[in-house]
């Protein structure tokens, strides 16, 4: 079987999650994007296109990185693909160039998204400004105090930044507030969302624009070392970068994958967003997944000192990979995510962002574990949004050396 032909499914389902649960009159709008899709995106000229962007405006392939003194000290080996080298500092920027190429097609006039640590934000800015559209990003007052240089790249980028002042005030409430402001003109606008979640086709969209990362991953690793890694890890929230990189490896039986979630500050309700470990499935933003929820199926609040990871779901492709075991999710709390920003930092050099330290952390745990093999680590992004925030909190960080 081809597995990106068999999931999803036409109606957006990866097994039982997904699909789009959404009004009528937006499912209408939804149906033109899915035509527009499925059309648009296999010809020629879209293809080149996004090739061309690809490489001489995103500066692709990223190169994987073999982390030597951070493997010494842990003992397995190491290595990074460094989509923090990716223009824009995240691997964001893969789906958004795509989805802004989608727009310019379609006619469209704005883009429309929400933000959580702003590097979602900052690309849709960026391919807004490449493609000439008009940018609206809604973002969370609490996210744009923490996030304050990616608030300031959005806007000298051009897009209107516009502060959610309701619930936690964090990317569930951004996600509400992009989604009403989408409904005011789905002619003209398109809502572009930040991860592979929502109503389809977006999971399956962003999945495939994220695969780029998976398939150089995979050629390079082989190029590297002769072999394909024994395991292969990602931070997930919404679940981008890591559906990215794992799909380059779906197929290979051999190649172990984990996608880590962040377990905050302890397990208690509002202190961690670990919506696969202990969510059950449920309904969100207009698709089906294993959600954080309470007894009436609201959505419990959540935190993650990584912004881009304190979402109360996850992608459905992500839920259906728990249900057959294909991937493993595990955790990673504020202490090891930081363990890992200040050790990646000080040993190789490479500043991480805090959503993928949480990745590091756990390639970190599985060195020390696997002395004798190698996990691929995706470090979706690099840490300059963070520093302040870091640094204020905690200082230069020797307590976790």
């Amino acid at each position: 079987m081809d597995y990106f032909k068999e999931f999803p499914d036409e109606k957006g389902f990866f097994g039982e999650y997904g699909g789009s649960f959404v009004p009528p009159e937006l499912q209408v709008e939804m149906d033109k994007i899915t035509d527009a899709y499925y059309t648009i995106s296999k010809s020629h000229d879209f293809i080149n296109e996004l090739r061309s962007i690809r490489k001489h405006f995103q500066g692709r392939p990223t190169p994987v990185y073999y982390c030597k003194n951070l493997s010494e000290i842990c003992g397995g080996r190491i290595y990074l693909k460094r989509e923090d080298l990716n223009h824009t500092g995240a691997h964001k920027l893969n789906h958004c160039m795509g989805e802004g190429l989608l727009a310019k097609y379609m006619g469209k006039k704005k883009l429309i998204a929400e933000t959580g640590a702003g590097q979602h934000g900052v690309a849709l800015a960026t391919a807004a400004a490449y493609f000439g559209l008009e940018c609206e990003i809604h973002m969370g007052e609490v996210d744009i105090a923490k996030e304050h240089p990616n608030v300031v790249r959005m806007k000298l980028l051009g897009a209107k930044v516009v502060p959610v002042t309701h619930g936690l005030k964090t990317l569930k409430e951004a996600v509400d507030s992009a989604f009403d402001a989408y409904l005011k003109d789905p002619v003209n606008s398109i809502y572009c969302i930040g991860s592979v979640v929502g109503p389809h086709p977006f999971p399956m969209m962003v999945r495939d624009f994220q695969h780029v990362v998976g398939v150089e991953a995979r050629e390079q690793f082989i190029e590297m070392t002769g072999e394909l890694p024994d395991a292969v890890t990602a931070c997930v929230g919404g679940g981008s970068n890591s559906i990215g990189i794992f799909s380059g490896f779906i197929k290979d039986s051999d190649v172990e994958l984990y996608g880590v979630e962040p377990a905050g500050r302890s397990l208690k309700i509002g202190d961690h967003a670990c919506s696969l470990s202990y969510g059950k499935p449920g309904i969100l933003h207009g698709f089906k997944s294993y959600l954080l929820q309470d007894e009436k199926g609201n959505p419990e609040p959540v935190y993650s000192i990584a912004s881009g990871l304190d979402y109360p779901g996850s992608g459905p492709e992500h839920c259906m990979l728990k249900d057959t075991g294909r991937v493993k999710y595990v955790t990673a709390d504020d202490k090891e995510c930081l363990e890992a920003f200040y050790k990646l930092s000080r040993k190789e050099g490479i500043i991480p962002a805090l959503e993928s330290s949480h990745a590091v952390a756990y390639g970190m745990k599985y060195a020390k574990e696997n002395k004798r093999k190698s996990i691929l680590v995706n470090l979706s992004g690099r840490g300059d949004k963070d520093i302040d925030f870091v640094v204020d909190n905690y200082g230069t960080g020797e307590e976790f050396l």
